[in-house]
This record gives C-alpha cells, sequence and structure tokens, in this order.
C-alpha cells in the first residue's frame, strides 16, 4: 500500500483511547500534508467523510466520492463501517431528478451517540448536558458550587446522572473549566478551586470509565463560536463571568502558548491611574473592572442612569486598552464577547471598538476589528466541549 499523508486538521497523537486527533482539529477540512504510515491512512479517511458530512449535510455516496476525493469502493466500504458503528445512517431515496437510479442519501446519525458537557466556570453552579453530535442539547443539570474538597466528587455524580439520561452510547466526555490547563487535561494552577498540578482529566477518567477532555473555559467556548456560530478562521473569545479569560484562534489553530496560558487577560493591568483591588493582590486588572461580580457592584452604586452608562463605557475602554496590544500584533479582525448581554451588549461593546480604533492601525476605515456578542449564549462552553470530544475522537471540528 502506498504511503497516505496526514491532515493537516487533525494531528494524530497517541492517547490513552489509541491513536487519534487528541488535540483539537484546528480546520474545517482535512487536507493532505506530512506522510504517515499506512496504519492512519483509514482513520484519516474516516475523519475525512465525518467531517464532510457534519458540515454540508446529507448527500449520497458518489457526493462523498467527489467532495473527499476519495474512490467510490472506498466510500462504499467506509460509509458501511459507519453506519455498523452507529456514527453513519441511511435517509433514504432522494428526489430523483432525471433517468437512473436514485441515490440514497447518507448523514451523520445525529441519534447514535451522544456527548457529555461539563461548564465549571460559573460563580454558583456546575452546568451539564448531554448533546447530539451536532451540538443539540436534549438534556442538562445544574448543581450548586461545592465546597473545594467536594469539587471532583460532585463532577462526578454530574456525569453519571447525565451518562443515566442520555440513552445513547457516550463517546466521550468534555470538560471546560477555569484555571490554566496542559495539554493533558492537568490542572497547573486554578486558584478558584485551589488546584496546582492536579490531572483532572485523569482523574475524571479513571472514575467514569470513558473518554475525557478537559481545557479551559475560555478555550472551550472558543471552539464552540467557530465550529456552531460561523466565527472566522482569526478570532478572540473574550468569556467574562466570575473571572475574565480569552480564547484565540488563528489559522484555525487554538493557541494556547509554551505555558498554556495564552488568553490569561484577566489579570492584565489596564491604566496607570490604579483602580479598584483584584483578588489576585494587585490593583486594577482587567478582571477586578470586568468581572460580572465587580462590574455588578459598581453598578448597583452608581447613582443614576448616566453613572451607570459611565460605569459602563469606563469598563469598555478597560477591555479595549487590554486588547489593542493583541489585535495590533495578530491582526485579528474580529472580538466576540460572552457573558451577561445586559452587561456585555450596548455601551461596554461600543467603547471597546472605539478604543481599539484609536489604539490600532486598520487598513482602512472599513476594515477595523469588529467586536459582537456570542449568539451562544450560556451554553457556549457545553458546546465548546462537544467539539472537543467530536475532534479527539471523530476527528471532526
Amino acid at each position: 500500500m502506498p504511503e497516505m499523508e496526514a491532515p493537516r486538521s487533525a494531528a494524530l497523537v497517541d492517547s490513552p483511547q489509541g491513536a487519534t486527533a487528541r488535540a483539537f482539529a484546528p480546520g474545517r477540512t482535512l487536507r493532505q500534508g506530512a506522510k504517515v504510515l499506512p496504519e492512519h491512512a483509514r482513520g484519516h479517511n474516516r475523519s475525512l467523510v465525518l467531517q464532510t458530512l457534519f458540515h454540508q449535510g446529507a448527500m449520497s455516496r458518489a457526493d462523498l466520492s467527489r467532495e473527499t476525493g476519495l474512490t467510490r469502493v472506498t466510500i462504499s466500504d467506509l460509509v458501511a463501517e459507519l453506519i455498523a458503528d452507529g456514527f453513519v445512517a441511511e435517509l433514504g431515496v432522494r428526489e430523483a431528478s432525471g433517468p437512473g437510479k436514485p441515490a440514497i442519501l447518507v448523514d451523520l446519525d445525529h441519534a447514535g451517540h451522544r456527548i457529555i458537557g461539563l461548564d465549571l466556570s460559573g460563580s454558583e453552579t456546575f452546568i451539564g448536558a448531554v448533546l447530539t453530535l451536532d451540538g443539540g442539547i436534549v438534556a442538562r443539570r445544574e448543581v450548586a458550587l461545592p465546597a473545594d474538597e467536594d469539587v471532583v466528587d460532585t463532577v462526578v455524580e454530574l456525569a453519571r446522572a447525565l451518562v443515566a439520561e442520555s440513552h445513547a452510547p457516550v463517546l466521550g466526555i468534555g470538560v471546560g473549566t477555569p484555571g490554566v490547563v496542559d495539554d493533558r487535561g492537568v490542572i497547573l494552577t486554578a486558584p478558584n478551586f485551589g488546584w496546582a498540578g492536579f490531572d483532572l482529566e485523569g482523574a475524571l477518567r479513571g472514575a467514569l470509565g470513558l473518554p475525557v477532555l478537559v481545557a479551559n473555559d475560555a478555550n472551550a467556548a472558543v471552539l464552540a463560536e467557530y465550529t456552531f456560530g460561523g466565527a472566522p478562521d482569526d478570532v478572540l473569545l473574550v468569556k467574562v463571568g466570575r473571572g475574565v479569560g480569552s480564547g484565540l484562534l488563528l489559522a484555525g489553530r487554538p493557541m494556547r502558548g509554551s505555558r498554556f496560558a495564552a488568553g490569561e487577560i484577566g489579570h492584565v493591568t489596564v491604566g496607570t491611574d490604579g483602580g479598584p483591588p483584584c483578588a489576585c493582590g494587585k490593583v486594577g486588572c482587567l478582571e477586578a473592572w470586568l468581572s460580572v461580580p465587580s462590574l455588578s457592584k459598581r453598578l448597583a452604586a452608581a447613582a443614576d442612569p448616566d453613572g451607570r452608562e459611565g460605569v459602563l463605557r469606563d469598563a469598555g475602554e478597560r477591555l479595549g486598552i487590554a486588547l489593542a496590544p493583541v489585535v495590533g500584533t495578530l491582526d485579528v479582525s474580529e472580538i466576540v464577547l460572552s457573558g451577561p448581554p445586559e452587561l456585555l451588549g450596548g455601551s461596554l461593546a461600543d467603547q471597546t471598538v472605539e478604543t481599539l480604533r484609536a489604539r490600532t492601525l486598520a487598513p482602512s476605515v472599513d476594515e477595523g476589528v469588529q467586536v459582537r456578542m456570542t449568539e451562544q449564549g450560556e451554553d457556549i462552553v457545553l458546546r465548546g466541549a462537544a467539539v472537543m470530544v467530536l475532534s479527539g475522537q471523530l476527528g471532526v471540528s
């Protein structure tokens, strides 16, 4: 058998589940790249078929052959295998538009497997959901935020309850959590939970007996925006909640940094005029201006609507100050805000745009950076966790 070439969009690496796309797949299509051993070819081709159906929907085997460049014999073999595995289903005959035998349509079997998504970033609750392969939520649960020593047990019990509600084989569990998380799901630091060097992924996998993938919540959120929200290949998502963090994609690739701390903008000091004290011990961190608790407290203290407007515009300016060097250095054209729309939308977002345009050089007046709210709502981390599992287990993103 001749050597096949590896996909650029799904790096093949070792994992507890075998040679699979452990890292997030950075592109929407699989293309030819560096050569790999023949045994990887079939996995690559399976991912190529699933990726095509995921983004383009139902089509015939002949359509799949044309779209993927694989032979009809290969497609027929792969589709039969994927049907047997519960990932693809036949939908029936396409309405004929000419002579010849009508084609049978195939598509992802959205009910064949389920994904469990967990969001540990809430200030009062943990949220979990059962999701379909296309990111639809079919069941959800919330539990009150536990004491630090009970976090893992609470997460395990939440996951078990959701698995019991899945009513289909579970492809894997994706977890979005605050903190700095390495590429093996180890929490390098998460002060809110008192974690340092804690292997959350390993602990959950051992307790649940299922594939588990763990990532920073903002990094999970930007994957949801890219896969389900139509974000471009270069996008920065700022997630505002109990803290402030961001997730960054460049050319469709997640950027996590040499120490896995890329996007940790919450403790960047914004301005030289002091500011509110931050939980980290510094003064004037972006998180102290912009986090939901901090911003809500300042709004509650405002005397009138003009005062509230000033608070929101001040927070938007601080965000623009923090993001301007990122935009100027990386030429990011779109920034997505995720958090309470009543706080982040409107005046705050408008002031962020004004500050960014004043502090960066755009190619033209019409090509400046765009700032918008996500349309994924509060489920963005859950859906990002589903993308993590799709990418890690099936090579689909």
